[in-house]
């Protein structure tokens, strides 16, 4: 993730596990948030008990949710990544499935242990917005897919992007804030030199990010 993040003129910082009385004062100077995949969200989290061994990460959550809530009140722009795109939906209000393959039967592979970030599936982008407009002119846009976990009940104020083909919410935009500024996706945009050629570019995604951040940078 860092080195996806860093560039010229871009410097990214890891935020430390600290005080609240701190961690406002970091938050301050910083011109996005990037909240990045890893553990499971706990089913605590959104109200839920856990159905089997998936029991999260209950402490990192409740820290990532205070600094999301951060971003979202002094409106600073925000990227979330697999598992951020699903803190996301808790934050807002939204649930998880906490298993895909035992709780939707039927559904595609989302995950393989053994190919990892190595797999891919189509999505379909949502006509009118951002996503569409990026990516619309590909025939099949295809991302990497590398969670067992996803979105079950969409949480409030966020305008579907895309989905996959069999049905699940892959990517979604706050639409309090202008649109993308605000922004989750369930997909790695990070890995994708691992199936280089064959994925969306995943810079187009980077570049809405950044430039809201330059104007976030700029007091715009």
């Amino acid at each position: 993730m860092m080195r996806w993040i860093c560039r010229t003129d871009v410097l990214p910082v890891l935020i430390p596990d600290v005080d609240d009385s701190a961690l406002g004062n970091i938050l301050d100077q910083l011109d996005g948030i990037v909240l990045q995949g890893g553990t499971d969200i706990s089913p605590e989290s959104y109200g839920e008990q856990p159905i089997g061994d998936w029991r999260g990460d209950s402490y990192r959550d409740e820290y990532e949710l205070k600094i999301l809530d951060y971003a979202i009140r002094t409106s600073k722009p925000v990227l979330g990544i697999c598992r951020g795109f699903q803190l996301m939906n808790v934050y807002f209000g939204g649930s998880l499935y906490q298993d895909i393959p035992s709780q939707v039967p039927g559904s595609e592979v989302h995950r393989s242990a053994e190919q990892y970030d190595k797999i891919n599936h189509p999505i379909q982008l949502v006509s009118g917005t951002l996503l569409e407009r990026l990516y619309g002119n590909l025939r099949q846009p295809l991302v990497n897919t590398v969670h067992h976990q996803g979105i079950k009940d969409l949480g409030k104020n966020l305008d579907v992007y895309a989905r996959s083909e069999d049905g699940f919410i892959e990517a979604f935009g706050y639409n309090k804030e202008p649109e993308g500024k605000v922004m989750g996706v369930q997909w790695h945009p990070e890995f994708s030199h691992t199936q280089m050629g064959k994925l969306l570019d995943e810079e187009l995604i980077f570049n809405v990010f950044y430039n809201y951040a330059k104007q976030n940078r700029n007091g715009n």
